[in-house]
This record gives structure tokens, sequence and C-alpha cells, in this order.
């Protein structure tokens, strides 16, 4: 009998072996997935709040975006990274235009003025709400070296 259990029991701490790194694996992956957004910034266009070179680290959106919060999103196919300037409601100057941001759609600009090319350059320049993908609420600028992560500009 003793013999009969060694081999089940081998295959119970092999797989409870394996059962902890994969768990924590998985639980990473959902949480960078649906909850966090890691990204890098190349760009100079939100100096000084965040420095070309730095790395982000934002909480994905559940409710609406703030005036004022620094927002990832996506434009034209690329992921960028500004600051929430107007909100549904607000007027806006762009030049000697004043817009007014529709329903739904946020303003955007970057700190650096004249290295950003945000909304007062683009043809639409207003944001929808399902293009925005996280709220930046931490950066790094030192390297990690070997780490190349996905850019946003």
């Amino acid at each position: 009998m003793t013999n009969a259990k060694t081999p089940r029991k081998r295959f119970r701490r092999l797989i409870r072996s394996w059962a902890v790194p994969a768990g924590c694996g998985l639980v990473f992956l959902f949480l960078l997935r649906f909850i966090f957004f890691f990204g890098y910034v190349p760009s100079a266009s939100m100096e000084p709040a965040i420095r070309e070179g730095s790395f982000i680290l934002g909480i994905r959106m559940f409710g609406e975006p703030g005036r004022g919060d620094v927002a990832v999103f996506e434009h034209e196919s690329r992921l960028l990274v500004k600051r929430v300037v107007g909100i549904p409601g607000d007027t806006v100057a762009v030049g000697a235009e004043v817009l007014t941001v529709p329903d739904g759609c946020y303003f955007m600009l970057g700190d650096n003025g004249g290295h950003s090319i945000d909304s007062r350059h683009w043809n639409e320049p207003f944001v929808e709400r399902h293009e925005i993908v996280a709220i930046v609420f931490a950066r790094r600028t030192k390297k990690i070296p070997g780490f190349v992560p996905k850019s946003i500009y």
C-alpha cells in the first residue's frame, strides 16, 4: 500500500509546487491587463510633470476623468499621454476660435506646449471617453536595464 501512494503523493507535491507560482502569475497578468497600465514616455510633450524617458503607471478607467488628470489615450492608432483640460460642457479657446467640449469627449493638452502635438493641432480636437485607457498616478525617470516597454507619446 505504501508503494501505491508514493507516486500519487509525488504527483500532488508536483502540482502544488507549480500551482502557487502559476496562480501568482495569472493574478499579475490580470492586474496588468484589467487594472493597471504600464508604459514609457519617449517624448518631452509632458515636461516638467513627466520628463522624457519616464516610466508611468496608471489605473485603467472605471469612471470619468477630471480636469487636470493626466490621461493615456488612443489617438490615430497611437497611445498618447496628455493632461485633461476640458471636460464635457467646458468652453476652450484655440487661437481665435472658441469650442465647446461635447458630451462624452475631452480636450487634451501637453504640459510642454512647444513640444506637444495635442488637441490644438488635430482636425478633430476632442478625445472620446472610450479612447481613454488609463489615468496616470505614478512616474519614474530612472531607466530599468534590459526593459523595453511600449512607447507612449
